[in-house]
């Protein structure tokens, strides 16, 4: 909702529930600039509502409503505890008025007897916060109904002779007696405190308490007068909040905000183990069943693991949609993973669904001392990563070596974008030969980037979402090149091969992407060869289909010999495929079923390449096996040395 739109709906409700001496323009606009400053300054925004004067009854229940979609639920909490502050602020400055005014009534009343004595009694008896008169050992002089109301007394006079302290809370009692003889003794002009009374019923209330003296006509002090305002619903409400905060709304467990905390103490105290648990499979329940169901069974799941942590003295919490976090104090990781999946295991009707389920676990046990609940909680998350990665109902130990290597990658993969924003990867051209002439026949473009490979680099892309975009500045660029160079060498230019990965593959766009990029360079269609990863066409994308009807050669990468890779052939136009596999060695019982490969694969009309050949000796070996090209032989080139290599024209030499 705009903010123009919500001030507007605040100023409605907001003068539904209290008189604001102001226009509804000057209260809409007040409101906005509110809306403005709340997300920084909830505090301030608290105070200018109090001093608007929208404080009914209701103003604060609206505001929370009102807000709570547009604004999260810190920024509300601070807004109410703010709100309560002020308006307790704005109490105290009306009870410090009040008891100047009661003191002022009380020399009147000797000066000017009936006169002085109804203004005082009016101010004392209709006063909305509670007002008690006691002597110095705390019995009731005169009290008001308001505070009667509050104590649960039928009226101030209920109180007349009774001691204050009767109802003060046993915890708070010398707290309070301390402080009321400071004020006497004049050590401090008053004090203002948040107890607990005891009603009649025996029903605690909480309280704000503003106490100071009153002084004879020679300025001696003579009695307490004690204001009492009740907040036991602002109280409440704190409480309420601050749970909130710290709990996960569904299951009712500790959230990630309050775990970690729980975190930091005991790694200072206890030799503690972390159990990072990550249901498995949760997404079919959620998305077969639907979403209901799933929050019934987590709710069961986490009444599962509390009867767990129970019985181990552990720490459970909620830590994310399907996550959640246990930790224990001198624990046996074997055992409690065998707990925890038993725990799981059981069969739970819900909605007259038989569900049971397990979960992967990530484990840190024992850490160094040195450890934080930051870097611990991110060491558990990293090693359920790789039980995920091991299948399902596995557990994992975090390994800080294996962590260290993984984070060194997640680190590059970080710093990717920014790399490619400064020129850092670069497009190599790795050169294809024919086996038969050693001619070169074209260049695969690729990408480099410090000592990553192109496979390396484009994986990176992949964990961050960039190879998308990557992939196709990748081929607009090479493309741009492989114009120029045929600008350049005529004839003699090389045709451009760009092995595509998966999810370049896969993409809806990639047809209009490649024929964007021949457009925009000029390349001719049939100086490109577009190598697909050959899971994509498995899959049954069809852009393999949609690129040779363009009139652009396909070419599939990946190709490992399985019948349904050869079934692919037989059904889908390519004029390649393009394999990573090891040579068999000599005299190896591999060497005739490669052969018979090679051979039914150009049986379909089809040939057979062979990347990361390096060698002559290799490149011999594939030729007798019947491969028609190798890429490798080689190191990939930059631009400037493929044209080069042209000029002067010389093959690789052959193995002796």
């Amino acid at each position: 909702m705009e903010l123009p739109q919500l001030a507007r709906r605040w100023m409605h409700a907001l003068t539904s529930t209290a008189y604001i001496p102001l226009s509804h323009a000057e209260i809409e606009q007040t409101l906005l600039d509110a809306l403005h400053t709340l997300a920084d300054s909830p505090e301030a925004v608290a105070k200018r509502l109090v001093s608007l004067h929208a404080t009914g009854p209701e103003s604060l229940r609206v505001t929370i409503e009102l807000l709570s979609p547009t604004f999260g639920l810190p920024v509300l909490a601070q807004l109410s505890s703010a709100y309560a502050q002020a308006m307790r602020m704005d109490a105290f400055d009306q009870q410090e008025q009040i008891k100047v005014a009661i003191v002022r009534a009380k020399q009147r009343v000797e000066r000017t007897l009936k006169v002085s004595q109804a203004r005082f009694q009016e101010v004392f008896d209709s006063a909305a916060l509670g007002i008690v008169i006691t002597d110095f050992n705390g019995r009731c002089v005169e009290a008001n109904d308001a505070l009667a109301e509050i104590i649960g007394l039928e009226s101030g006079a209920d109180l007349h002779g009774r001691d204050l302290t009767d109802f003060y809370h046993p915890d708070d009692l010398a707290a309070l007696s301390a402080s009321y003889r400071q004020v006497r003794d004049g050590h401090v002009d008053r004090f203002r405190d948040q107890r607990k009374l005891i009603r009649v019923d025996s029903e605690p209330v909480w309280v704000h308490l503003a106490v100071s003296v009153l002084r004879d006509a020679d300025g001696e002090p003579t009695h307490h007068v004690t204001m009492v305002e009740d907040i036991s619903e602002l109280h409440l409400l704190q409480r309420s909040l601050d749970h909130q905060l710290l709990h996960d709304s569904l299951t009712g467990l500790s959230n990630r905000q309050h775990f970690v905390t729980q975190v930091e103490r005991r790694l200072d105290t206890d030799q503690v183990t972390l159990y990072h648990l990550g249901l498995d499979a949760f997404s079919v329940v959620n998305n077969g069943l639907g979403h209901d169901t799933g929050d019934k069974l987590l709710k069961i799941v986490a009444n599962r693991l509390g009867k767990l942590a129970g019985e181990k003295h552990a720490v459970l919490a909620r830590i994310g949609g399907d996550e959640f976090a246990l930790l224990t104090v001198s624990d046996t990781v074997t055992t409690t993973v065998e707990e925890i999946q038993d725990a799981l295991a059981e069969p739970t009707f819900v909605d007259d669904h038989g569900i049971a389920l397990s979960a992967s676990i990530g484990v840190v046990d024992r850490p160094p001392a040195f450890a934080t609940a930051g870097e611990l909680m991110r060491c558990a998350n990293a090693a359920l990563r790789q039980a995920k990665a091991r299948g399902k109902r596995q557990w994992a130990l975090h390994d800080p070596h294996d962590d260290a290597r993984r984070r060194g990658r997640y680190a590059l993969a970080a710093s990717m974008p920014g790399a490619w924003e400064h020129g850092e990867l670069k497009i190599v051209y790795a050169p294809v030969h024919d086996l038969e002439t050693r001619e070169l026949l074209g260049a695969v473009a690729r990408l480099h980037w410090d000592d990553l490979s192109h496979n390396d680099t484009m994986a990176l892309a992949d964990s961050t979402g960039l190879s998308l975009p990557l992939g196709r500045w990748l081929l607009r660029e090479a493309c741009g090149q492989a114009a120029a160079w045929v600008a350049k060498l005529g004839e003699r230019a090389p045709t451009l091969h760009v092995a595509l990965g998966a999810l370049q593959s896969r993409d809806e766009d990639l047809v209009a992407d490649v024929k964007r990029a021949l457009d925009e360079t000029g390349l001719p269609p049939e100086r490109l060869r577009i190598a697909l990863d050959i899971s994509s066409v498995l899959a049954g994308d069809d852009n393999a289909l949609v690129l040779h009807d363009s009139g652009i050669v396909v070419a599939l990468d990946g190709f490992r010999g399985g019948h349904d890779e050869l079934a692919v052939l037989a059904e889908v136009p390519v004029r390649s495929v393009i394999t990573r596999a090891p040579a068999p060695g000599p005299g190896s019982p591999l060497l005739q079923p490669m052969r018979d490969l090679v051979t039914t694969v150009h049986g379909l009309g089809v040939r057979f390449g062979v990347d990361e050949v390096h060698t002559a000796e290799e490149a011999d070996l594939w030729r007798s096996l019947g491969a028609d090209g190798v890429i490798g032989l080689l190191p990939a080139l930059t631009a400037d040395e493929v044209t080069e290599l042209l000029t002067t024209a010389s093959p690789p030499p052959a193995a002796s």
